[in-house]
């Protein structure tokens, strides 16, 4: 659950207009008892999520928010720490890196040194590469090339490409529901070099092929 867009070009809210946006709904949710996450990048948000009973926190900024760490690590939660060049605003402009991988793989592991500094055990953390934010569709391909050195950071590795810009470049399908066949073949290809987590729209379609390319894969 998320109360504020973190989409390419999207404008900011401040904390008290997200939790607003979010927290009638994150209530209701704690009635139906599964696992909720909350997709945020402030720690004031961070707090109040995790007061309510929220299982995850997912944070596209790697908790870099002055005391998020802190909530995370007097919490109970699990932690989605993922890599963004620049802000949401303006991340698709004109992303550049001397090398991708290497500099992605270095903030995450940089990332997760520090949490573990604070006592957040990596058990309870997931690295994200962060497909789409601040990346170009090349960046995005070496990235998801790139799944089994980001399993070696010592966190499992979630992957997120599902009907994003970058299955359109590789389609070329612009509507987003159309976009299933090239999102489930990605999702595929991560599952099997190491992904632990994949973030889908299309479950069904997703989960059945990955029953296929394992049963075939044994």
């Amino acid at each position: 659950i998320g109360g504020e867009s973190t989409r390419p070009g999207a404008q900011g809210v401040d904390a008290d207009e997200e939790w607003a946006r979010v927290a009638d709904v994150l209530k209701e949710l704690m009635n139906w008892n599964m696992p909720l996450s909350i997709d945020t990048m402030k720690a004031n948000v961070m707090a109040r999520a995790v007061h309510l009973g929220v299982d995850i926190l997912n944070d596209v900024n790697g908790f870099r928010d002055a005391g998020a760490e802190a909530v995370l690590a007097q919490s109970n939660a699990g932690a989605v720490v993922m890599h963004m060049q620049g802000e949401p605003r303006t991340m698709q402009k004109s992303p550049q890196y001397t090398n991708v991988v290497s500099e992605v793989e270095g903030f995450l592991n940089q990332r997760m040194v520090a949490l573990e500094q604070t006592g957040v055990q990596s058990s309870r953390v997931l690295v994200d590469p962060g497909f789409g934010f601040g990346k170009t569709l090349q960046h995005n391909i070496d990235l998801l090339k790139a799944t089994p050195l980001f399993s070696t950071l010592g966190a499992g590795v979630l992957v997120g490409v599902s009907r994003k810009r970058m299955i359109a470049e590789l389609t070329g399908q612009a509507d987003p529901g159309l976009r299933t066949a090239g999102s489930v073949a990605a999702a595929t290809y991560a599952a099997q070099h190491g992904a632990a987590v994949l973030r889908v729209h299309d479950v069904r379609e997703t989960v059945e092929a990955l029953k296929v390319a394992f049963a075939l894969n044994q």
